[in-house]
């Protein structure tokens, strides 16, 4: 089949991946003009690791491993550790591959077939799906028409806007914000820092000579444009006004200076169904767990798998295929939605007494690990 895949993020390449390897031409449209690597290093846990190994692509992602959550600490004022975070602690697999963003997406993107292309600087404007096929207007005032379209195009999807209506139909938001920054001239052994003040954390991740400064704050659902970068940095500014604690200050400067910050929300997407027609969600389209899970990198690499191998199973049949997988992906999803509470507390506690509750617990926990 001739495939268009909205989003080269994990979830569109390990469509793409997995779809093109199996024979279909595959066409991945990009809105940024290059892949996208920012973020600190994720985790691929559980029944994903499987479909890594059945990809051919564990051995490499092995080699390319980071340890950065044995390594995590949470600080004081002063910059002086409190705690730190043992594995059991945060880990809901007995068997956990952490490796960098940067390295999982280009790991991906390499091991693209010839039936597989990246189009960057473009996007979907229009579908419609005249039940034999679907054609597609894109922004860049191309015009083309396939038998599947699959959005992996992430928490604010464009398909799924155009095919199941408004994110605010599907969005739930827990309540917390996040942010990114790059942090050049850091310098330090690998791993993460971290220091709380009530309802705010600020860190610094070093990995593989690379620094970015995180920040992760609760708030009332806010009203912005996710695209409108000035917007973004004022209400990261204004959600640490005041604190001057450990190196806050530093770090929003870094955040201000930043031509590439992400912020976005922890809110998850929830959806009766991720297929309509000839059209079907994959990865944080359909079925965002929010960061807070630390399972979206593995509920992408399931679901395109899990899609792919559908497709081949049911041949023409893409509606038997669509149903399939997503009957084979829900139970995943359900799991990992379910469990933000323990992370969101984990991070954000509300109160310097529920702060140091934590603290206390973690302390516990690593002494009962060694």
């Amino acid at each position: 089949m001739k495939i268009l895949v909205s989003g080269a993020g994990i979830a569109g390449l390990a469509c793409a991946l997995d779809l093109g390897t199996r024979g279909h031409d595959v066409t991945v449209v990009e809105y940024a003009r290059r892949l996208r690597v920012k973020g600190t290093p994720i985790d691929i846990r559980g029944d994903a690791i499987e479909v890594v190994d059945r990809m051919g692509l564990l051995a490499e992602i092995r080699e390319r491993r980071v340890r950065m959550s044995e390594l995590n600490q949470f600080v004081d004022a002063d910059g002086e550790p409190v705690a730190s975070i043992p594995m059991a602690a945060v880990s809901d697999s007995d068997d956990d591959v952490e490796i960098t963003r940067e390295d999982l997406v280009r790991i991906l993107a390499d091991a693209l077939p010839d039936t597989a292309t990246i189009r960057f600087g473009d996007s979907i404007e229009a579908l419609t799906d005249d039940g034999d096929g679907i054609d597609v207007a894109f922004r860049s005032g191309r015009a083309e028409r396939y038998d599947l379209v699959l959005g992996a195009d992430g928490q604010h999807s464009a398909v799924r806007g155009l095919v199941f209506g408004p994110e605010q139909d599907y969005l739930r938001h827990l309540g917390v914000y996040i942010a990114l920054a790059t942090l050049p001239g850091e310098e330090g052994p690998d791993g993460v820092t971290l220091h709380n003040v009530p309802g705010r954390m600020v860190g610094i991740a070093r990995f593989k000579g690379t620094a970015l400064a995180s920040f992760t704050f609760r708030s009332d659902r806010l009203d912005y444009d996710h695209r409108d970068l000035d917007a973004q940095k004022k209400i990261l500014v204004d959600a640490f006004a005041g604190h001057a604690s450990w190196k806050i200050p530093e770090l929003l400067e870094a955040a201000r200076a930043d031509p590439e910050l992400f912020f976005d929300s922890a809110s998850q997407i929830h959806m009766p169904s991720w297929h309509h027609g000839r059209v079907a969600l994959v990865g944080d389209a359909g079925h965002c767990a929010a960061f807070l899970s630390g399972r979206g990198t593995s509920l992408a690499l399931t679901g395109a798998w899990f899609l792919a191998e559908e497709l081949e199973r049911c041949g023409t049949d893409h509606i038997a295929a669509f149903e399939r997988y997503e009957a084979r992906q829900r139970p995943y999803v359900t799991a990992a939605q379910e469990r933000v509470e323990q992370g969101r507390e984990r991070q954000t506690p509300l109160t310097w007494e529920a702060i140091e509750a934590r603290n206390e617990a973690l302390r516990a926990a690593s002494t009962a690990a060694r």
